[in-house]
């Protein structure tokens, strides 16, 4: 295990910390987490950019996704959205980044099919929250998602993947890449979670400083 590697708990900490006591907003590390995942996207796979799908969940983790789908539509990349969840619970982080997207006319949908031709598909369902098993149209999505022929790439965690022990909740993203935020998480260092990481990008220019209490 990398020693420099944390839980959900402390990065949950780091980030509390950053935005209540720094005083950075959410929607600023949303941003930076965002162009962290559109660079290395860009850099990393330009032969895979024909069709994109930002498959996005309700709470931050979708947020961060939108935010990315914005970036490389504005990059000139083919992006639609593939929301999934409940959108009347969305985070307000999610919905400030859904009325860009819908300003910027960002295709949006709720079908499945939509991931049949994407060359490219960007995981930001869960995150690092996840504590409990994928069920109903979350497992849906992430089996469709490893059942494509494409390049994916999750966004700080493959949903389904536990932050802190590695083990699959169920069924998990199986990532080409993982762009994952401020420090390396320990679920990315062992178990399933390794494999299923794939290459993983630490992004450590967030602003989000790790403190001792």
């Amino acid at each position: 295990m990398a020693e420099d590697a944390i839980t959900a708990e402390q990065m949950r900490h780091y980030d509390s910390y950053t935005i209540n006591t720094i005083g950075i907003p959410s929607l600023v590390l949303m941003e930076r987490a965002a162009l962290a995942v559109r660079d290395e996207i860009l850099n990393a796979f330009p032969l895979n950019l024909q069709n994109v799908v930002v498959v996005a969940g309700s709470g931050n983790n979708g947020g961060d996704g939108l935010d990315i789908a914005r970036l490389l539509y504005i990059a000139g990349v083919k992006v639609t959205i593939l929301n999934v969840g409940n959108l009347e619970h969305a985070s307000e982080e999610h919905k400030v980044q859904d009325h860009i997207c819908q300003y910027y006319k960002i295709p949006q949908t709720t079908d499945l099919n939509v991931l049949n031709d994407a060359s490219l598909i960007v995981d930001a369902i869960f995150g690092i929250g996840i504590d409990r098993p994928v069920e109903g149209s979350y497992a849906d999505v992430i089996r469709a998602i490893n059942d494509r022929n494409a390049v994916v790439v999750a966004v700080d965690m493959p949903s389904g993947i536990n932050t802190d022990t590695g083990e699959i909740m169920g069924v998990a993203v199986k990532a080409t890449a993982t762009v994952t935020f401020a420090l390396n998480k320990i679920g990315l260092t062992k178990g399933n979670g390794e494999d299923y990481a794939g290459r993983v990008v630490v992004a450590s220019d967030m602003g989000t400083y790790p403190v001792k209490d």
